[in-house]
Formats: C-alpha cells, structure tokens, sequence
C-alpha cells in the first residue's frame, strides 16, 4: 500500500514470499530465523529449479523487503541479505513484429462475426495505443474520447495517462461498439472489451485471441499481447518519435525501462547493415 504496486506485482511478490516459506518448512524453520547461508542456498535452488537470472532477481527484490521489513519493525537484529545480490539479469531486447506482419495480424479476424469484429478491435487498440494487458481488459468506453482520438488509462501504481488512439482504430472500436458488443450476453460487465457470455475479458481470454489470430496470419505460434505493445514502441521510435514522449505513452516511471527500445532500433540497423553492405 504504502509503494503503490499493482495487484499484479503483489501476487508476483506474494508467490515469492510463499517459497521462501516453502523453503524454511523444508528445513524446519521460520522463514525470519534463516540466515545468510541459508538465503544464499534459497537463491541457488531458484536457479537450478529452471529459473531465470531475471525472475530470481525478482524474487531476491521481494524478500529483502520482507527482511528489511523485519528489520526496521524489530523483528530480526541483522538482515541476512545485507551482502547478497541477486544475479545479474542481462536484459533481453524485446521481441516485435515488422509492419507487414502487424497488417496480416490486424486482417486475421473474421469481422462478418461479431467476436471477429471485437477481435480486430482489441488488436487495433494494442497496437495503436501499447496498453498493458491489465490496461486493455479493464477499459472502458467512457475512457476514450472518439472526438480527440485520446485513451485515459490507469497504470502500474493506479498512475493515470493519457494516450492516443488512431483513426483507424476508434473506426473500429465504434463498429464493434455498435454492431458487435451488444450481442455480446444480456447480462454485459461495464467494461468494453467482452468475452462471449458479455463478462469481463480475462487475461488469458485475450492471450487466446491474440495467438490464435498470429496462428492463422502467420506472424508465429507464440505470440503474447505484449509482443503488440513492444511492436508499437518499437515502430514509433523507428519513425522519429521521441523518447520521452514515447516514454509518456508507455507510462514507464524510468526513462531507463524505455531505453531499451532504443537498443532494438540499434540492433536492426546493425542487422541491416550486415545484410546489405557488400564488406560487411
């Protein structure tokens, strides 16, 4: 509460509190009576239990709040994970896609359906916007301004931007909104975006559609709603657009997270370069 982290990060955090705890029962022990070694051994078993340098340097953020925590309220003298760090976590250049597989994946729908037309809605709203998935499936109508071209969401951290919405996309929102979503259940959530029976679409409802329609254009088998996300990032910053401003509409809170992006623009012109230049 005190942090303002999403519902999201607190079950992140909360699952790794919950091995941690495993952890300790395993050995007979409290999980604040662990020590240095002890924690140092925790981590170790996370690696070798398939986990990613940047999923156990997540997990290792979220106990050394707890010890911290323990800490400061009394609990425990010393913090046994004073002298620890996580390990490195190289970050990955995320993956998108080019233009033209966007465009098959934007076709994909069978818009003479009304779950084909929501489909093509929701993908052009990605796409056009870079909305999370957490972002995407709580919005509502009365959040976007047709007028404007402009999306009000709330973020991580429940911060509020404003982002804008193509022509392309409020044409079809409107068409789903008047053709499709009233057909949607009789007994409809609040929110735009509707799932069969007119409930809330959940997270991996829009994870299915997503990758069902990469399937039929061709754009590949796995392919999350993120990859939308990082595609929009992506192709603006190709196009000149400015970091901070590209940072705005992402809602990052570090113009260091957006920076990343800046690396992919990097990697391609070197992809470009080998490609075409004859001495390369």
């Amino acid at each position: 509460m005190e942090r303002g982290l999403a519902a999201n990060s607190l079950e992140a955090y909360g699952r790794d509190l919950v091995k941690l705890e495993r952890f300790a029962q395993e050995r007979g022990r409290d999980p604040l009576d662990l020590v240095q070694h002890d924690v140092s051994e925790w981590m170790m078993a996370l690696r070798q239990g398939g986990l990613s340098a940047r999923s156990v340097a997540r997990s290792v953020h979220a106990i050394r709040g707890l010890f911290r925590f323990a800490v400061r309220e009394g609990r425990l003298e010393n913090d046994p994970m004073e002298n620890l760090r996580a390990p490195r976590a190289f970050p990955a250049l995320p993956r998108f896609l080019s233009a033209a597989q966007v465009e098959a994946l934007l076709r994909a729908p069978d818009v003479a359906t009304p779950l084909g037309l929501r489909d093509r809605a929701i993908l052009e709203t990605l796409y056009a916007t870079g909305l999370r998935v957490s972002e995407l499936i709580a919005l509502r109508a009365a959040q976007i301004d047709f007028e404007l071209g402009l999306v009000t969401t709330l973020g991580k951290g429940r911060k509020e931007r404003i982002v804008p919405l193509g022509s392309e996309a409020i044409a079809w929102v409107r068409r789903y909104a008047a053709d499709a979503r009233p057909g949607l259940g009789k007994r409809q959530a609040v929110e735009l975006f509707l799932g069969r029976r007119g409930r809330r679409l959940s997270r991996m409802g829009l994870w299915g559609i997503v990758r069902r329609h990469a399937v039929t254009a061709g754009v590949g088998s796995v392919l999350t709603p993120h990859v939308l996300r990082h595609s929009f990032a992506t192709h603006l910053l190709e196009r000149g657009a400015d970091l901070r401003a590209l940072q705005a509409m992402l809602g990052h809170a570090d113009i260091s997270t957006t920076q990343i992006y800046t690396h992919v623009t990097r990697e391609r012109l070197r992809q470009v370069y080998e490609r075409f230049h004859p001495r390369a």
